[in-house]
């Protein structure tokens, strides 16, 4: 694979170990800042936090921005529940994440590189340091000057925006757009946002060449992505595959199914804020555009499944709930929207109502969309009206009865 040799995190890999397995060639070869800009668009590398953005279509808006000086940030908050890739990676690999921040450092060009690190990683900021120290030490940072920034954990800190607030000394608030970061962000200069698995990424595609990349995941979505499956399967834990791969494979092949052998119900495929799958769809390919075709999204790669003893009902209260209580405040609608969804489902939960109240989310949602300063307005729409439509009898036992159908 691309980014763990086994398939997984196995070895928490040193300097040397690095380097003895090609790490850093990419760097000593000095390609310029178009190359690495023409083989990184080449790749198809997309970013791998959720939206999915070109990365060389990125990095290209940076460079082309005559304003000076620019700002590389690592975005390692991984906010996102259930989500911990970032951090496996960090511990495991901190100097392929480094390389790739300074390779992208280069392709800009930027003078300094932020690491914008969870507040509660501590053996990451550890591992992080002394790769950059070591780094250093042997004459492969030049004038680039790295730094590492605690990041709040609040979920709204991790959208890039947010990120940049933080990195400039002011609350966690997502800022209006436009301006993007890459044209306007720390500091109001370009800035390159992604985080940790997309730079990961980068080292190989510089060493092994744009089309090698490609040999791997689809034509329309190249590479691998790293999948972290919870506690409900039998082989928890963050597995890379091909993006392509099917639904299935994860679930069954490598993460073992539910444990003590529960059926599968209901797949939340890409975190919170993605619709509901339910069991039947898991022949998927894990690939963006396949996970759309099936009404979803691939989002981070963050997958919940869930078995037929669970009640929709209260699971996606929990999803409401927890949009409702992340919402910043600063924007009146995503603030209103949020709340009003979380009581609605809350007064199903308890059996206080009729069916006539599922019609009231949509009604909601049209209204709001788009309102707000970040995407946490639009999140939680695709988990409440695929649950509605997917498992109404759940929902439907709650509001003749009050309590859960199991």
């Amino acid at each position: 694979m691309i980014l763990f040799p086994e398939g997984k995190p196995t070895k928490r890999e040193t300097f040397d170990e690095y380097r003895a397995s090609g790490g850093y060639e990419a760097l000593k070869r000095n390609p310029s800042p178009a190359a690495i800009l023409e083989e990184v668009a080449d790749s198809g590398l997309r970013g791998r936090g959720g939206a999915g953005y070109p990365v060389g279509k990125k990095w290209a808006i940076a460079a082309q921005t005559p304003v000076t000086p620019r700002y590389i940030v690592c975005n390692a908050g991984e906010d996102e529940p259930g989500s911990f890739k970032d951090r496996v990676l960090l511990e495991h690999r901190p100097h392929l994440v480094l390389e790739g921040m300074i390779l992208a450092a280069r392709a800009i060009p930027a003078e300094h590189a932020y690491l914008y690190l969870n507040e509660t990683y501590h053996d990451c900021f550890q591992r992080f340091t002394d790769a950059v120290d070591e780094a250093q030490g042997a004459g492969l940072l030049h004038s680039l000057a790295v730094s590492i920034h605690g990041a709040p954990t609040v979920y709204v800190a991790g959208e890039d925006s947010a990120a940049l607030e933080v990195l400039e000394g002011k609350p966690p608030l997502p800022r209006q757009k436009p301006p993007y970061p890459a044209a306007a962000g720390l500091f109001g200069k370009p800035t390159v946002v992604n985080n940790v698995e997309t730079f990961a990424n980068v080292p190989s595609i510089l060493r092994s060449g744009a089309a090698w990349f490609r040999t791997h995941g689809t034509a329309e979505s190249p590479g691998t992505m790293i999948f972290c499956l919870g506690d409900e399967m039998n082989h928890p834990g963050a597995y890379e595959l091909p993006l392509g791969s099917s639904l299935r494979h994860l679930y069954e092949d490598v993460g073992g199914g539910l444990k003590e052998g529960k059926k599968l119900k209901a797949v939340l495929p890409g975190g919170p804020s993605c619709a509901f799958l339910p069991a039947d769809r898991i022949d998927v390919p894990l690939d963006p555009a396949s996970l759309q075709k099936a009404g979803s999204s691939l989002g981070c790669g963050v997958m919940r499944f869930y078995s037929t003893e669970t009640c929709m009902v209260e699971e996606t209260l929990r999803i409401a709930q927890f949009f409702a209580r992340e919402s910043c405040g600063q924007c009146p609608a995503c603030r209103m929207e949020t709340n009003m969804l979380s009581t609605i489902l809350d007064r199903i939960h308890q059996g206080k109502g009729d069916t006539t109240l599922y019609h009231q989310f949509q009604k909601i949602l049209d209204f709001n969309r788009g309102k707000g300063y970040c995407a946490l307005i639009n999140m939680p729409g695709p988990p409440i009206t695929s649950a509605i439509r997917l498992f109404q009898d759940d929902f439907n036992h709650h509001l003749r009865h009050g309590t859960c159908p199991f």
